[in-house]
């Protein structure tokens, strides 16, 4: 049966650290020089109805990294502009494409493409959720520490659609995670329960501060993201009023744990959620990170889309 990834929780904790350790394993190899042909004669569709540098660039190098092609469907060019329903032409890809990344608004659109494609369904973002980007994180944690079990998670901001992929990924990993986030910004309550009710026995389970102290002391990885996402720009004032004061800069970083490192998904709005001398700091493994996109979207491609 083919398998979709629309959510960090359509992979169990097992899968994930399978998936990672594929990851650095296909980028150990590709920097030795060696070629990667597990996709030859895949093709992956790529349907983008927000921008994209890191997710699109990534996709389509990775798909050539493997040997298969990649072919971007441009939604102002598609017969779902003119009624064509959603389930006809979710069928008819699944005749010429192996699987499709999809970067949309509503996650109950990836959910309908997922029940009506024949081929694996991957989120390449959702207001909801971004699972890609998770993986790349835990990626480069684990590249850093030799291991995610035990890690202290300080997210700083906007409890938004990166913000529940993280507290998934704690409720199916059991690592720590504490999210400073204002009042009024916070994460669904039922992603918070849901990744409460898979954390149980594992420690604390993913909690919410409005103090960034509180949560970035004893931290072991400091994470931001913007404050306004995209769709959200009318309302840019009003949350720079409401964060200010939860920004990732070297006053923060103090607090955390000695040594620790500083993530942040990016595109970065300097002088907002981070401050340009952390993010270029010697702290900081934002541009790892944003490599990383490549090396576990290309696992988790073999796995989706290679030979069964």
């Amino acid at each position: 049966m083919k398998k979709d990834f629309l959510s960090i929780l359509d992979l169990s904790a097992a899968e994930i650290r399978r998936l990672i350790a594929d990851a650095i394993r296909l980028k150990a190899e590709r920097r030795r020089g060696k070629r990667h042909r597990q996709l030859e004669g895949r093709t992956l569709g790529l349907l983008f109805l927000k921008p994209s540098t890191r997710t699109r660039l990534s996709f389509q190098v990775g798909m050539a990294q493997l040997g298969g092609i990649s072919v971007v469907i441009n939604p102002s060019e598609i017969q779902l502009q003119r009624g064509e329903t959603l389930e006809d032409t979710a069928r008819v890809v699944s005749r010429y494409l192996d699987g499709i990344v999809i970067r949309t608004f509503a996650q109950e659109e990836l959910a309908a493409w997922a029940r009506h494609a024949a081929i694996p369904v991957i989120n390449g973002l959702s207001d909801f959720s971004h699972p890609c980007q998770i993986l790349a994180d835990l990626m480069t944690i684990q590249e850093a520490r030799g291991s995610i079990a035990g890690v202290r998670v300080a997210y700083i901001g906007d409890g938004n659609n990166v913000a529940h992929s993280w507290i998934l990924a704690a409720g199916q990993l059991g690592f720590d995670l504490v999210l400073a986030v204002p009042k009024g910004y916070e994460p669904d309550a039922a992603v918070m329960r849901e990744a409460g009710r898979r954390h149980r026995g594992k420690g604390l389970p993913p909690r919410i501060v409005r103090d960034p102290e509180e949560a970035a002391t004893g931290a072991d990885f400091l994470y931001t993201d913007v404050w306004t996402s995209m769709g959200q720009e009318q309302e840019t004032l009003r949350r720079l009023r409401a964060f200010r004061g939860f920004q990732i800069n070297a006053r923060l970083l103090r607090f955390a744990r000695r040594g620790a490192r500083v993530l942040h998904c990016l595109p970065a709005h300097r002088g907002e959620e981070i401050t340009a001398d952390v993010l270029e700091g010697p702290q900081s493994l934002v541009f790892e990170q944003a490599e990383n996109r490549l090396h576990a979207q290309k696992a988790l491609l073999v796995r989706l889309l290679g030979a069964k």
